[in-house]
C-alpha cells in the first residue's frame, strides 16, 4: 500500500500522520526565530539552525516506535541520573549555576532532556503497574524514583526546573490513573504546605534556599522594595508589554521609547522573550503566540485520549502538560503573576537544548498518533 510506511518494527498508516501538529510546531518555532532575532540579532542564526536540527530529529523520532524505546525504561532512568551526576561533577558554570555539560564549543543542558526522558520512563513504569497504580507500594515507588532527579537538579542550583519536574511527575501520575481522591487529598495538603514552606524559607537565618532564590520570592511579594534589583526585570517586562498596546511598536523597531531598545531588559531573548513579543506585536501578537502554544497542548491531549495504550497516553499527555505548564509559568513570571523562575517560553525563547528537546517530545507525540487505532 502506498499509504503505508515502515517504521522501527511497526508498519504505519501515513494517513494518520499528524501534519496539523507539525504545522503548529513549525509555526511557533518560526515565530521564535523572528522574536529572538529582534531581541538579539546575533543569536538568530543559531536559533534557526536549532529549528532545522530539531525538525529533522522530530521527523526521525516520529517513525520510531515508542513501545520499542520505552522497553529500555531502566536505562532511560539511569541516563537521567547519570547525566545529572556528570553535571554535578564536571558541569560548566554560568550565572553562578552548574547546569551545562560542555564539549568544545557545544553546550548541553541535561536537565532539559531529563524532562522528556522522565515522561518516557514513567510511561512504561506506570503501564506495567497499571492495575496497582493506587496502591501505597506503587505510589511510594514512583515518588522515591523521582526524588533523586529533583534533588540533583535543585542542587545545580535550579529551583525552577526541579519544580517543573515535579509538575511533570504529578501530571503523568494523574494521566496514569491515580485516584481522584488521592489527587484531591494531595492538593488539600500541598497548597497550605507550600504557603507555609515559602513563609519559612524566606526568613532570615534559614539557608535552604540560595540568597538569590529568596530575593526572587521577596521581589515577587514586595516588588516596590526591589525596584532596582530582583524586581527590575519583571517590572520592565510589564512596562514593555503594556507599551505594546493592541498591535505593538513593530518588529525590530528603532523606537527610542522602547524598553527593549533601551536595554532595560537584559538577555531579553531568553526567559523574557514574551516581553519582546508584547512590546513589538502588542496584544494581538501575544494572543497569537499563546494561541499556537495552546493549540499544540490541545493536540497533544487529543492524541493522548486516542492512544492505543496507557504508555502512549502518558507520553502525549505528559508532553502536552510540559508545554502547557511551562508556558503558563514563563508568561506568569514575565507579567508578575509568579516569582521569577528562569524557565524558557517553549519553542520561542533562545536556547537550543530546550528547543530541540521539546521537538523531540513532539516527535514522540507524532509516533503515538501514528499508532492510534482511531482518531
Amino acid at each position: 500500500m502506498k499509504d503505508k510506511i515502515k517504521g522501527l518494527f511497526v508498519e504505519y498508516n501515513f494517513r494518520k500522520y499528524d501534519f496539523w501538529l507539525v504545522l503548529l510546531t513549525l509555526a511557533i518555532c518560526s515565530l521564535g526565530v523572528i522574536f529572538v532575532g529582534s531581541a538579539e540579532a546575533s543569536h538568530m542564526k543559531n536559533q534557526r539552525m536549532g529549528v532545522i536540527l530539531g525538525a529533522v530529529i522530530m521527523l526521525i523520532i516520529s517513525f520510531i516506535s515508542y513501545n520499542f524505546i520505552i522497553k529500555f525504561y531502566w536505562l532511560i532512568y539511569i541516563g537521567c541520573i547519570g547525566s545529572l551526576v556528570l553535571v554535578r561533577l564536571f558541569g560548566d558554570t554560568g550565572g553562578g549555576a552548574a547546569r551545562w555539560l560542555e564539549f568544545g564549543s557545544f553546550r548541553f543542558q541535561p536537565s532539559e532532556l531529563v524532562k522528556i526522558l522522565l515522561i518516557l520512563f514513567y510511561a512504561q513504569f506506570i503501564m506495567k503497574r497499571e492495575d496497582n497504580i493506587n496502591t501505597i507500594r506503587v505510589i511510594v515507588a514512583c515518588v522515591v524514583l523521582v526524588l533523586p532527579v529533583v534533588y540533583l537538579i535543585f542542587e545545580q542550583p535550579d529551583l525552577s526546573t526541579s519544580i517543573m519536574v515535579m509538575v511533570i511527575f504529578c501530571s503523568v501520575m494523574f494521566i496514569g490513573g491515580i485516584s481522584l481522591k488521592i489527587v484531591i487529598g494531595a492538593v488539600v495538603v500541598a497548597v497550605p504546605t507550600v504557603m507555609l514552606a515559602i513563609s519559612y524559607l524566606i526568613k532570615d537565618g534559614v539557608d535552604v534556599l540560595n540568597t538569590y532564590q529568596k530575593n526572587r520570592i521577596l521581589a515577587w511579594l514586595y516588588p516596590e522594595q526591589f525596584v532596582d534589583t530582583e524586581a527590575y526585570q519583571t517590572l520592565n517586562a510589564i512596562t514593555a508589554i503594556g507599551s505594546g498596546q493592541l498591535s505593538g511598536k513593530g518588529l525590530d523597531n528603532n523606537v527610542i521609547a522602547s524598553v527593549k531598545n533601551g536595554n532595560f531588559i537584559s538577555e531579553a531573548h531568553t526567559d523574557m522573550i514574551f516581553a519582546v513579543v508584547g512590546e513589538e506585536t502588542g496584544f494581538i501578537g501575544g494572543c497569537v503566540v499563546i494561541g499556537l502554544l495552546l493549540l499544540i497542548v490541545i493536540e497533544c491531549i487529543r492524541v493522548a485520549i486516542s492512544a492505543k495504550d496507557l504508555a502512549g497516553s502518558i507520553i502525549a499527555g505528559g508532553v502536552g502538560c510540559l508545554i502547557g505548564f511551562q508556558t503558563f509559568i514563563n508568561i506568569g513570571v514575565v507579567t508578575g503573576v509568579l516569582p521569577n523562575t528562569g524557565l524558557p517560553l517553549p519553542f520561542v525563547s533562545y536556547g537550543l537544548t530546550s528547543l530541540v528537546t521539546l521537538m523531540i517530545g513532539i516527535g514522540f507525540v507524532l509516533n503515538v498518533r501514528l499508532q492510534t487505532p482511531q482518531y
